[in-house]
């Protein structure tokens, strides 16, 4: 079944000066437009923003030129993953719980809403700046194609929620502001703020002790360790059938 889709030219969102937009019509598939950027053009695409004009997911990718090896670099996922978080709270009832389920699934209330993706050059290696990364995210608007809402209980939608119509525009224009506020600090004081803000939608067990290291792996009591980049390479929150969020 074809994606629905919305005017391409309609979608618009304003967008701080580092950013550069384009707009794709479905079925395009914002992820794979973005890595193909970056391949092309290398650190030239930086700070370019693509988003896929559909009604039924927001779908957006974002250019990225890392100054840190890929080891400590891939952290830029977990900056993306808070501003992204930000980005749907902001505009969401303020008492839903909004939470990550490790590493990459975006949960609303209990229910899955969407994720994000981390790309980087194949030939990279651990100890190597990249000449780009991309971060991309996904979440669900609606789920009216879907049928009963009651026959997908483990996710749910925008419009199921209490968010507004026509979301998708302000979510964009949202992400975009608090990713420059999140490289910002993290470039001025360090990724301290941004690790307490990830960590902070991350249910832990009550008592113990968390924290991400230099490579961006979740660290509890000291002791167990949640990997971050093994876990990059295959999306839980995505469907590979159907290429957006599993419903």
């Amino acid at each position: 079944m074809p994606s629905p889709s919305i005017e391409a030219a309609t979608f618009l969102p304003v967008l701080p000066p580092a950013f550069g937009l384009r707009v794709l019509p479905s079925p395009a598939d914002a992820f794979t437009e973005a890595v193909r950027l970056a391949r092309c053009e290398g650190s030239e695409a930086a700070g370019t923003l693509i988003v896929v004009a559909r009604a039924d997911v927001l779908d957006f990718a974002v250019v990225l030129a890392p100054e840190e090896a890929l080891v400590s670099a891939r952290r830029a996922f977990l900056a993306g993953m808070v501003a992204f978080a930000d980005a749907v709270g902001a505009h969401g009832p303020p008492e839903m719980p909004l939470t990550f389920r490790w590493p990459d699934t975006l949960v609303f209330d209990g229910a899955r809403l969407g994720g994000g993706r981390l790309a980087a050059p194949d030939a990279c290696a651990e100890d190597a700046v990249p000449e780009w990364l991309v971060f991309s995210g996904m979440l669900i608007l609606s789920k009216a194609a879907a049928g009963d809402p009651g026959l997908t209980p483990d996710s749910t939608a925008l419009d199921e929620e209490g968010f507004p119509a026509g979301i998708a525009v302000p979510l964009v224009e949202s992400f975009a502001r608090n990713l420059i506020r999140a490289f910002d600090g993290w470039s001025e004081a360090g990724f301290g703020d941004l690790a307490g803000r990830y960590l902070a939608h991350l249910p832990v067990p009550q008592g113990v002790a968390a924290r991400i290291d230099p490579g961006g792996d979740v660290i509890l009591n000291d002791v167990e360790r949640w990997p971050l980049a093994p876990l990059l390479a295959e999306p839980a929150w995505r469907d590979p059938e159907t290429g957006t969020v599993r419903l």
